[in-house]
């Protein structure tokens, strides 16, 4: 197989790509926030008309962030399938050209679960809608990464770095190897997050609890159905809210709950990375630049993860505050799809591990032979 080379312009693409995605989410997350989803009753014509030439002088209301929302849905396709093709006929990694396909049919899948949602009226589509918008993002991110010049830069590690990968008691010493579980572990926890937040949204639960850091004027609200119908009442006389039910509230707790365990993993591992950092400065190996390419970004995108955790947090409080204002709503959506995307990415470099097969590591070997205390060092090790 013909070696990766480096394409700005696939690059950039792919960047564009990503950010109208993102653009995407925000769109959707106005059209969830503003409750106007079925504004527009029929899929995939709007109104009657072509869905592209509706006439602008109709979109008001409701009407214009669901006809915007279909419309930045028709580009962010079109875009995946250029995406997709370009990668199919000038990539030279196979698994990279699968999955530019995979990124196609996934907007294809999303763009047919929208409509599904409008033609079926089921708020239990839009709950599997949100959730693949996540994992879409997530997976167009990835593309960007593996078409970046960094990535493939990985790739391409001095013999220096592959000989000193190849001696069996350096292998769990690898840069990102003690980052590895709390990557992992928080990107999983955000994922199940946005899964529950997207269910209480398509459930109109958001507001299931108006206050906060209580709930209801306790740490744990009561749920019997006393305690239930005297919220209810509340709730239709100061604000004429749905009814809520316990479960509503139960989602509401969970989700605070996860919430805080999430900003726990995401603070242990800005700590656990900025350990780590100090224990290679220490290491001999590292200050001949053993794993320096991954070191340094994996730590910086630790300390903006927990960034983003503690701003998403602050979000979800202003949400609760503002009685879910339409635009707080939307920026915790989109905030959130960033968290995962963080995590993700994440993963993805500190569970890559540098090419270095047989072959590489003889010719390696060899190199690094020519100068008798670096090879001292690896036999010592």
């Amino acid at each position: 197989m013909a070696e990766p080379r480096y394409n700005p312009w696939l690059h950039r693409f792919a960047i564009l790509t990503a950010l109208a995605t993102l653009a995407l989410l925000g769109v959707g997350g106005l059209v969830t926030s503003h409750g106007v989803g079925m504004a527009v009753p029929d899929w995939p014509n709007t109104y009657g008309y072509n869905m592209f030439l509706f006439p602008p002088s109709k979109w008001v209301g409701g009407i214009f962030y669901e006809h915007t929302h279909r419309l930045v849905a028709s580009g962010v396709g079109l875009l995946t399938t250029i995406l997709a093709g370009w990668l199919w006929f000038t990539e030279s990694r196979r698994w990279l050209r699968w999955l530019g396909v995979i990124a196609f049919f996934g907007v294809v899948l999303q763009g047919v679960l929208g409509g599904l949602r409008v033609v079926l009226f089921k708020d239990q589509i839009g709950i599997f809608h949100a959730a693949l918008a996540q994992l879409f993002f997530a997976l167009i991110c990835a593309l960007s990464l593996f078409t970046s010049r960094w990535w493939l830069g990985l790739a391409r590690s001095s013999p220096t770095q592959r000989a000193a990968q190849d001696a069996p008691e350096r292998v769990g010493a690898e840069s990102g190897a003690p980052l590895r579980p709390l990557f992992l572990a928080t990107t999983i926890l955000i994922f199940l997050q946005l899964l529950l937040g997207a269910t209480m949204r398509h459930q109109h639960a958001g507001l299931a609890i108006p206050d906060f850091p209580l709930a209801y004027g306790k740490v744990w609200p009561a749920t019997d159905t006393v305690a239930v119908a005297a919220y209810n009442a509340q709730r239709l006389e100061l604000t004429t809210a749905n009814p809520i039910t316990a479960l509503q509230i139960g989602l509401q707790m969970f989700h605070r709950l996860m919430a805080l365990g999430i900003l726990i993993c995401a603070a242990a591992l800005a700590w656990r990375a900025k350990q780590s950092d100090s224990e290679r400065a220490t290491d001999e190996w590292s200050t001949n630049g053993v794993h320096a390419n991954s070191a340094q970004p994996l730590r910086r995108l630790a300390f903006l993860w927990l960034g983003l955790i503690l701003v998403q947090a602050g979000l979800g409080a202003w949400t609760i505050w503002s009685q879910k204002a339409a635009d707080v709503a939307t920026a915790h959506v989109l905030v959130g799809a960033l968290s995962l995307v963080t995590g993700v990415l994440g993963c993805l470099i500190c569970f890559r591990r540098p090419a270095g097969n047989a072959s590489a590591s003889v010719a390696s070997t060899a190199q690094v032979a020519r100068h008798p205390a670096r090879l001292a060092a690896i036999v010592n090790l």
